[in-house]
Parts: structure tokens; C-alpha cells; sequence
């Protein structure tokens, strides 16, 4: 595994692995644990691949299984083999907030019995995230083509279809009970899930965040949505830019800003990510727009929005002003498409607490400090 190098946050989360009372300030739902399996791909391969480029659609196991023959024939000729490691929206973003900023977090949902299932909890677990709410089961783990071009945009095909998950019925008010904040990622197949977690999440006192997980997502399943808007239930809400046009796709002024304005009415924090153009987000009255952080290209821009929401949350957590909150998102955000996969590497996480510093920004180290010190 070589050197554990967050040894202030493992510490933090060893202490609530031993006490499940003490629970984890963060906890994520991600129904289906899942392994991604990252790869840089030429643009001859994604015209083989059905649906549009850019995008999420779920695919069968063959066609999962198609792809990944594909990719291993065509990458003996490219730079970089195939990375598999723990991924899903919300599993990356819990584990930024555990190994990047020292956050104890939590993660809810299950795993099969097989190969890939026991690559997440290892993942998972050498980055200090605690995993007492994560069910195994007989089965399968779902899994994830992330396929990378040369510009860093990403095209993902998730196999969900044959894969364990928790149902609604699993969940229990002790899951959710001492935590702050519940992370969750939009999907149509999840509703039932999401819709039991925030009711007992909601009867618990968590705050609740949410990322609108892809445009398709959004334009296909848009009633659901905005009742889960409409209910008040949601505290802070991610859009990239994609999401946000479709959610006020047919409106006259579609924009970013509006999009902002259009989330700010359900949600105390609204944010939409412009990739390299940074972000726009409001809370309150107070409307702020910050540019992106370190290289406007990237490597691979899987990651990006869910690393982003980890500096974000991490922000909201510590009470900085929503700007500061904006700018870690912008060092995390950007620390991640600096290599491949969803998973900041240990020189990149160096590279983002030395842009928090540039910037004025308290680093996690420098908190910790602090809280000792106050």
C-alpha cells in the first residue's frame, strides 16, 4: 500500500470506527458501491460506443464487458494502462473529505461478495472513510467505464444492472443519527433510496446536499426532481453547467446565473460548476462568481465536480464565507484533474494545500491546529 500519508485525518477516523455513537460528521449514500475502471482512450473508440460522448448512460454487462476488451486491445499503444479504483459521485467526494481535508465521513450503501467489491472496501478504508453502514452482500458490485479523451473529457458507461445495492426498506434512523451532513447523488433508479435517507436523515437534523449527477439524469427524469427541489429538504445543490441548462431547458434566460437563481429558491447553498471556468454560487442574498484554480486543462476531468463539492463542503463545515468556500472547491476541484481517476493523488492533495495557502485559505492541518490551540 506504501506510506499512509494522512495521518491526521486516519487518526480522526479510527476514532469513530471504534464507536459507532460517535458518528461521522459527513455521511454519503451511494446505493451501489462501485469500481471504476478509468482509461485514456482515442477518439476512434468512443465512435464505437453508442450514446452521446460526454455523458452517463447506463450500459448492460456485455456491452460493460465489450468496452473493457475494447480498451484493453487499444491501450498496449497508449501512455497510460487502465486505473481501477473505488468510484461513484459520492464515494469520491467522501473520500476527498476524509483523506484531503481531514473530515470524519461515513458512507452508506453495499457491496458484493466478489473481486470488485473487496477493491472498494480496501479503497475506501486506506482512505479513512468508515465503512460500519456499508451492507455485503451475495452479488455483484456495479461497475464503470470511465473513458478519457485527449482533451480530458470523460464518457462513463455504468453497469448497474445485475449489481447489489441497499433498498429503501435496509435503512434505519440509527444509520443517520450524530451526523451533520448526508451527501447524495441524483438518479432516477435511486429515488426510492433517496427519498427513505431523507426522511430519516431530515428526523435526525442533517443537512442534506445533492449533485444533479449528469445532464441525461436531469433532462429524462425533470418531474421527480424538482419535487425533490420543491420539498424544502434540500440544503445545497451541485449543477455543472450541462445539468443546468437542461434544468431550465425551454426558459427564456437559461443561463448559468439563472440556474443559480432557479436552485437558491429550494436551497440555502446553490452552486453550478463551469469546469474551466470556475463557479457561480449563491447562499442567502450574496451571489458569487470564482474563477477556476491551476491548469484550465485537464488530464482527465473525472472527479472534478465531486472533488469540488468535498473543498466545498469542507468550507460550509469550517464557516468560511462562501467565496473561501468557492476557492477550496475551485484547489480541490482542480487537484483531481491533474491525474487520472477519481482519486486525488497524495503529490496533488500538496499541490492543493499549496494553493489554499497562496490564497489565504485555512488548510485542514492549519484548522486542526487551530481547534487545538482554541
Amino acid at each position: 500500500m506504501g506510506a499512509e500519508p494522512f495521518s491526521q485525518s486516519q487518526i480522526q477516523n479510527q476514532n469513530h470506527n471504534h464507536n459507532s455513537r460517535h458518528a461521522p460528521l459527513v455521511l454519503g449514500l451511494q446505493p451501489f458501491a462501485l469500481v471504476d475502471n478509468v482509461a485514456t482512450v482515442d477518439w476512434s473508440l468512443l465512435r464505437q460506443i453508442s450514446g452521446e460522448r460526454g455523458g452517463s448512460v447506463p450500459v448492460g454487462i456485455e456491452e460493460l464487458n465489450g468496452i473493457l476488451g475494447e480498451v484493453k486491445t487499444h491501450s498496449h499503444d497508449a501512455h497510460s494502462p487502465m486505473k481501477t479504483l473505488a468510484g461513484g459521485s459520492v464515494a469520491n467526494t467522501i473520500r476527498g473529505l476524509s483523506s484531503g481535508f481531514g473530515i470524519s465521513s461515513g458512507i452508506i450503501g453495499a457491496y458484493g461478495d466478489d473481486e470488485q467489491g473487496q477493491l472498494f472496501v480496501n479503497n475506501m478504508t486506506s482512505n479513512g472513510v468508515e465503512l460500519s453502514r456499508l451492507r455485503k452482500k451475495q452479488g455483484h458490485t456495479a461497475q464503470c467505464v470511465c473513458l478519457v479523451d485527449e482533451s480530458g473529457n470523460r464518457t462513463m458507461r455504468p453497469c448497474l444492472s445485475n449489481a447489489v445495492k441497499v433498498q429503501a426498506q435496509e435503512l434505519m434512523k440509527e444509520d443517520f443519527m450524530g451526523s451533520k451532513w448526508l451527501v447524495l447523488r441524483y438518479a432516477i433508479l435511486n429515488l426510492e433510496v433517496i427519498q427513505a435517507a431523507i426522511h430519516l436523515a431530515k428526523q435526525e437534523g442533517l443537512l442534506i446536499s445533492l449533485d444533479l449527477a449528469s445532464f441525461e439524469m436531469v433532462r429524462n427524469f425533470k418531474l421527480p426532481l424538482l419535487k425533490l427541489l420543491e420539498s424544502g429538504n434540500i440544503d445545497l445543490c451541485f449543477a455543472n453547467e450541462d445539468e443546468a441548462a437542461e434544468l431550465l431547458r425551454g426558459e427564456q434566460n437559461a443561463d448559468s446565473i439563472a440556474a443559480v437563481e432557479f436552485l437558491s429558491k429550494y436551497c440555502q447553498w446553490a452552486v453550478v460548476t463551469l469546469g474551466s471556468n470556475g463557479c457561480i454560487a449563491k447562499h442567502g442574498k450574496e451571489m458569487i462568481r470564482v474563477p477556476a484554480i491551476g491548469e484550465t486543462k485537464a488530464c482527465d476531468a473525472t472527479g472534478a465536480g465531486d472533488l469540488f463539492a468535498s473543498g466545498f463542503l469542507y468550507g460550509v463545515i469550517k464557516g468560511l464565507s462562501l467565496e473561501e468556500c468557492c476557492k477550496v472547491g475551485a484547489c480541490s476541484g482542480g487537484s483531481v484533474i491533474r491525474s487520472l481517476g477519481g482519486e486525488v493523488t497524495l503529490e496533488n492533495w500538496q499541490w492543493m494545500y499549496k494553493q489554499m495557502q497562496i490564497k489565504g485559505l485555512p488548510t485542514p492541518t492549519q484548522m486542526h491546529a487551530n481547534e487545538y490551540s482554541g
